[in-house]
């Protein structure tokens, strides 16, 4: 299986480091976190990665060549014209990814310990095309989903704002992990272009298709904060 991991973004969060490196480059205990989840799904048998670069991209590619691609095969997706966000980041690599083949996406600040292999028989074993890793903590903006698992909408917990498939039956809210697993079919179902979140398809897709939530209860660690990197260094080593 190939693993697209996102690296592009700007990384705001992590300022001042970020001012002058990608996020990706942002160390936890002395390792980057792109070394990290290289070296994570690595374990689970994972050795094809695509990576999306946009901000201090070159950064990236240096540090992938100095460490000859951690024996890996990786190409690297280069969105430094424009950075495109998740679901543009998705179609930009598509050519890398439409092989018919599933294919694993990992955001690059997510530090989790989520079993990848049992992750990716769930998703075989239900046939969906879209298939989201989701737990049950503190989170601004929540999945929605039914019994079945079942994606049915999305909710801002902040603002009470909901989108929905359907009306709230007493849906679960879920938070969504960062990681999925996709078959390349979603690229015939896609329909928007340029810049775009690949949730907001997703909430689109949702009225037409059955798209699964898989819940864990492993650590999860968004390092988008310096606070959350003092976090994270409590977790892994």
């Amino acid at each position: 299986m190939k693993a697209l991991i996102f690296a592009a973004g700007k990384g705001t969060r992590l300022k001042p480091f970020t001012d002058h490196h990608p996020k990706a480059l942002a160390k936890v205990n002395g390792m980057t976190l792109l070394e990290r989840n290289i070296s994570y799904l690595k374990g689970f048998g994972i050795n094809d990665f695509v990576i999306n670069i946009h901000h201090f991209g070159d950064q990236i590619v240096q540090f992938l060549k100095e460490n000859n691609n951690f024996n890996c095969k990786i190409e690297v997706s280069d969105e430094t014209g424009e950075l495109l966000e998740t679901g543009g980041g998705l179609v930009f690599a598509k050519k890398f990814l439409n092989h018919g083949e599933d294919f694993l996406i990992m955001n690059a600040d997510i530090l989790t310990d989520i079993n990848i292999s049992e992750f990716v028989k769930y998703h075989k074993e239900i046939k969906d095309f879209a298939t989201l890793a989701v737990s049950d903590r503190e989170s601004s903006r929540k999945l929605l989903f039914n019994e079945d698992l079942v994606l049915r909408g999305w909710l801002n917990v902040q603002t009470g704002e909901q989108r929905l498939a359907e009306f709230n039956k007493g849906f679960k809210p879920l938070a969504f992990s960062g990681v999925h697993c996709i078959n390349p079919i979603i690229f015939d179902k896609i329909k928007r272009t340029g810049k775009f979140s690949v949730m907001e398809e997703y909430l689109d897709l949702m009225h037409t298709e059955k798209i699964h939530g898989y819940v864990h209860r492993n650590i999860l660690i968004d390092v988008g904060r310096p606070e959350s990197v003092v976090e994270a260094e409590k977790y892994f080593k």
